[in-house]
Protein backbone atom coordinates (compact mmCIF):
# COMPACT_ATOMS: atom_id res chain seq x y z
CA UNK A 1 0.00 0.00 0.00
CA UNK A 2 1.11 3.31 -1.04
CA UNK A 3 0.39 6.63 1.05
CA UNK A 4 1.82 9.42 0.17
CA UNK A 5 5.42 8.54 -1.88
CA UNK A 6 5.60 6.08 1.35
CA UNK A 7 5.53 2.05 0.80
CA UNK A 8 4.30 -0.01 4.18
CA UNK A 9 5.01 -3.35 3.81
CA UNK A 10 2.65 -5.65 6.51
CA UNK A 11 4.45 -8.53 7.15
CA UNK A 12 2.88 -11.55 8.12
CA UNK A 13 4.11 -13.33 10.92
CA UNK A 14 5.86 -16.68 10.69
CA UNK A 15 3.29 -19.33 11.80
CA UNK A 16 4.85 -22.39 10.39
CA UNK A 17 6.38 -23.82 13.76
CA UNK A 18 3.04 -23.43 15.21
CA UNK A 19 1.32 -25.78 12.59
CA UNK A 20 4.53 -28.06 12.22
CA UNK A 21 4.10 -28.35 16.80
CA UNK A 22 0.55 -29.27 16.04
CA UNK A 23 1.22 -31.85 13.17
CA UNK A 24 4.02 -33.64 15.08
CA UNK A 25 2.14 -33.66 18.51
CA UNK A 26 -1.29 -35.37 16.95
CA UNK A 27 0.81 -37.61 15.27
CA UNK A 28 2.70 -38.93 18.34
CA UNK A 29 -0.39 -38.86 21.01
CA UNK A 30 -2.31 -40.97 18.48
CA UNK A 31 0.03 -43.61 18.19
CA UNK A 32 1.00 -43.30 21.99
CA UNK A 33 -2.98 -43.78 22.37
CA UNK A 34 -3.28 -46.45 19.58
CA UNK A 35 0.06 -48.09 21.68
CA UNK A 36 -1.75 -48.09 24.78
CA UNK A 37 -4.90 -49.67 23.87
CA UNK A 38 -2.76 -52.35 21.56
CA UNK A 39 -1.44 -53.55 24.81
CA UNK A 40 -4.46 -52.99 27.13
CA UNK A 41 -6.44 -55.45 25.54
CA UNK A 42 -3.44 -58.06 24.59
CA UNK A 43 -2.65 -58.19 27.84
CA UNK A 44 -6.61 -58.69 28.65
CA UNK A 45 -6.81 -61.19 25.75
CA UNK A 46 -3.66 -62.94 27.42
CA UNK A 47 -5.34 -63.02 30.70
CA UNK A 48 -8.50 -64.36 29.24
CA UNK A 49 -11.06 -61.43 30.33
CA UNK A 50 -12.28 -58.16 28.95
CA UNK A 51 -10.74 -55.11 29.30
CA UNK A 52 -12.61 -53.15 32.34
CA UNK A 53 -11.66 -49.78 33.56
CA UNK A 54 -12.78 -49.16 37.06
CA UNK A 55 -13.92 -45.32 37.52
CA UNK A 56 -11.09 -45.92 40.12
CA UNK A 57 -8.79 -46.79 37.39
CA UNK A 58 -9.73 -43.92 35.15
CA UNK A 59 -9.12 -41.27 37.84
CA UNK A 60 -5.52 -42.82 38.64
CA UNK A 61 -5.71 -42.26 34.41
CA UNK A 62 -6.54 -38.52 34.33
CA UNK A 63 -4.15 -37.74 37.60
CA UNK A 64 -1.61 -39.04 36.00
CA UNK A 65 -2.30 -37.58 32.43
CA UNK A 66 -2.26 -33.90 34.04
CA UNK A 67 0.83 -34.21 35.66
CA UNK A 68 2.58 -35.64 32.52
CA UNK A 69 0.98 -32.64 30.87
CA UNK A 70 2.34 -29.88 34.12
CA UNK A 71 5.80 -31.59 33.25
CA UNK A 72 5.92 -30.93 29.49
CA UNK A 73 4.19 -27.17 30.00
CA UNK A 74 7.12 -26.57 32.25
CA UNK A 75 9.46 -27.90 29.76
CA UNK A 76 10.20 -24.19 28.59
CA UNK A 77 10.80 -22.60 31.60
CA UNK A 78 13.99 -21.81 33.28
Amino acid sequence: MEENGIISLETQPDTSWKTQTLLIGGVLGALVGVGAAYLLSKRAEQKGTQLSITPGKGVQLGVLLAGLLRSILSLGED
